[in-house]
């Protein structure tokens, strides 16, 4: 592995991983130690960010692991707070957070949809008011959001309020990367389509009579014929991280097969 975040400091939100195996975040976590950044892993679950920690500590890497809801601003404000005690900068703010719930308007209720908007929008908003001042202090960073291909293609879900909160996320991404250029900060986000990851079998999985049905429908909607994987969505993460893409920001990039362009 090369040093693409050598001494550069990343705090990833949404770290853990929602069952056995590598989640996007969990991967994302672990590419960045690889790649020389001393890494602060924080999720919901003290047990997921303490599993990736472990993992990363296992491969000679650095990370903390620490917990925070992204819903709630006093316990972000709380983490960067731990990150700049021990660091005194944060380089790359990574937001990994995000949940689906099944529902049309008729049939959702309207606390799912506000739990929808909350974790998968307003925490964003939320990471982001307690970490740019940082970065702005330290005329550098990049923030990386994980948004979603359903950001911009209806696919075969019945989840509307996670397409309204994924297309709100681009949008977000595109209207910080504009403001805070002049601050040499950028903001980007990755568009993952069908990505085989834990995720996919707690919260989709149910859409379905079983999953070898969902992993076809999955597989057969990539014009690949397969489903990518966390470290396809990590990898896409890493290069909008590092300096190599220090010309690049209201980037939104679909890592997705090609399925963007076939329109299914």
């Amino acid at each position: 592995m090369g040093q693409r975040l050598a001494n550069k400091v990343a705090l990833v939100f949404g770290a853990g991983s929602s069952g056995p195996g590598w989640g996007n975040g969990k991967a994302a976590a672990a590419l960045y130690a690889r790649e020389g950044a001393r890494v602060y892993a924080v999720d919901l679950r003290a047990e997921a960010a303490e599993e990736t920690r472990a993992v990363i500590a296992g491969e000679g890497n650095v990370c903390t692991a620490l917990t925070a809801d992204v819903t709630r601003s006093e316990q972000i404000e709380s983490v960067v707070r731990a990150v700049l005690d021990q660091e005194g900068r944060i380089d790359v703010l990574h937001n990994n957070v995000g949940i689906t719930e099944m529902g049309d308007p008729i049939e959702a209720s309207e606390e799912s949809w506000h739990r929808v908007m909350d974790t998968n929008l307003t925490g964003v908003f939320l990471t982001c008011k307690h970490v740019l001042p940082v970065m702005l202090k330290q005329s550098s960073g990049s923030i990386v959001n994980i948004s979603s291909l359903a950001s911009i293609q209806v696919n075969q879900y019945p989840y509307t309020s996670y397409y309204a909160a994924k297309a709100g996320l681009n949008h977000l991404t595109r209207s910080l990367a504009v403001r805070y250029a002049p601050n040499n900060i950028r903001v980007n986000a990755v568009l993952p389509g069908v990505i085989d990851t834990p995720l996919i079998y707690t919260q989709i999985a149910g859409q379905f009579e079983d999953v070898e049905e969902m992993r076809r429908r999955r597989n057969a909607a990539s014009p690949m014929g397969r489903m990518g994987d966390a470290w396809d969505v990590a990898h896409a993460a890493l290069f909008l991280a590092s300096d190599e893409a220090k010309y690049i920001t209201g980037v939104c990039l679909p890592v997705d097969g090609g399925k963007a362009c076939a329109g299914r």
